[in-house]
């Protein structure tokens, strides 16, 4: 079984937010945490726009290809198909995981939903791939995980076919608060030669959000 990840970025019109927040947890996430693979749902808002992220974490990237789910897609209640053509800054990402910090067996929601979210997203051209990878796994991650208050790391590489600019590449970072990003560790891990032969690259600019907790929600197939 493969591990992955959908990402899903959004904000309602004016005036939908209570519709919106009953919609989200009352049928989009319920339905999908139905379904065999999807092990937890964690909702997220920033100050920034769109304000809104879902990020449903799945244990088996087959649950994608299930009747239940291609349903869920093809034929949407009525309520969804009027949410989603209304939201705005809509993005969509299924993302196959990568590579995780925690040890494995460990649960997908070990800090359940206390942490904050800083989720960096880059496009990285095929050519410059292996230099990113051998970069973030062997200096980044374990620089970053030195420092205090560094929960956890998730990489995800994204599929194509996605709603929303064209990242190849996210990483979520769990941390303990905001404060933790400018811990003077943090910085010295931003600050190395290996990571400023990367920075001067045309794409090295990448996608920044700070996200604080909504909600959890949690697979309701397990155990049954």
């Amino acid at each position: 079984m493969s591990k992955g990840l959908l990402f899903s970025q959004m904000a309602p019109p004016q005036g939908w937010e209570a519709d919106f927040e009953d919609w989200y947890e009352t049928e989009h996430i319920p339905v999908r945490m139905a379904i065999p693979g999807f092990a937890h749902a964690l909702r997220y808002r920033t100050d920034a726009d769109p304000w809104h992220l879902a990020t449903y974490f799945i244990d088996d990237m087959d649950a994608l290809e299930t009747p239940e789910y291609k349903e869920l897609k093809s034929d949407p209640s009525d309520r969804t198909a009027r949410m989603l053509s209304s939201v705005t800054g809509f993005t969509r990402y299924i993302t196959d995981q990568i590579s995780d910090t925690a040890p494995e067996g460990t649960p997908s929601d070990l800090t359940g939903s206390n942490h904050t979210l800083f989720v960096v997203a880059f496009n990285v051209p095929a050519s410059d791939q292996p230099d990113f990878e051998g970069w973030y796994e062997e200096e980044h991650v374990p620089l970053l995980m030195k420092v205090p208050g560094w929960l956890r790391v998730r990489r995800f590489l994204v599929r194509p076919g996605f709603d929303g600019p064209a990242w190849t590449h996210l990483a979520l970072h769990e941390i303990a608060s905001p404060a933790v990003l400018d811990a003077p560790e943090r910085e010295a891990a931003r600050n190395t030669p290996r990571r400023d032969s990367l920075a001067g690259r045309p794409w090295f600019t990448s996608g920044r959000w700070v996200y604080e907790p909504i909600s959890i929600a949690h697979s309701t197939t397990k155990g049954s």
